[in-house]
């Protein structure tokens, strides 16, 4: 039953993720001036390491637009052919990894594919965050977003370094270290 209720829900959750990356790169002018010249490339973000004891995640399959921006291609549109870029995203660790993220660390990314594609899709991993601090300034006002963004990051600091705690522990209970 999980796995009919992540099959509903993967569709609308891969188009608010779709959303989030086109609003934090349409914020940075320098990226989809970058992404702009691979107008029709297609990427596919797939999580490698995926807990097996998780409803399985379907790969993410992007389309760059020709205003440098990002749609979700479904499987009924999907090119039968490889994407012209791979994208591996370290998830053997979800929570660390969804923790690290939000802290502003770089994921362990793998890129495969086309050259100039990959390398300036991996200027975008590097340089490209989302400024939650500055969303939040438009609605409660800088100070109150300031004390929200220091409250937030400490706490994704602290999850981060839990879930990597944690992590560190085989599900047979085995210490990794």
């Amino acid at each position: 039953m999980l796995q009919e209720w992540s099959k509903l829900l993967a569709p609308a959750a891969q188009d608010r993720i779709t959303l989030l990356l086109n609003h934090v790169m349409a914020r940075e002018p320098v990226a989809t001036a970058r992404l702009a010249p691979h107008t029709g490339k297609t990427l596919r973000l797939h999580l490698a390491g995926w807990p097996a004891m998780l409803p399985a995640v379907p790969d993410l399959q992007l389309r760059i637009t020709p205003a440098g921006l990002l749609e979700r291609v479904d499987d009924a549109q999907a090119p039968r052919q490889e994407p012209d870029l791979r994208i591996e995203i370290d998830a053997s660790n979800p929570a660390a990894a969804a923790f690290a993220a939000l802290s502003g660390a770089r994921p362990d990314v793998r890129v495969q594919g086309d050259a100039q594609f990959a390398g300036d899709f991996n200027w975008l991993i590097d340089h490209v965050r989302w400024d939650i601090e500055d969303d939040l300034a438009a609605i409660t006002g800088p100070a109150v977003a300031h004390q929200l963004g220091r409250v937030g990051r400490a706490a994704a600091q602290a999850m981060a370094a839990l879930a990597r705690q944690a992590g560190r522990f085989m599900p047979d209970g085995k210490d990794r270290a």
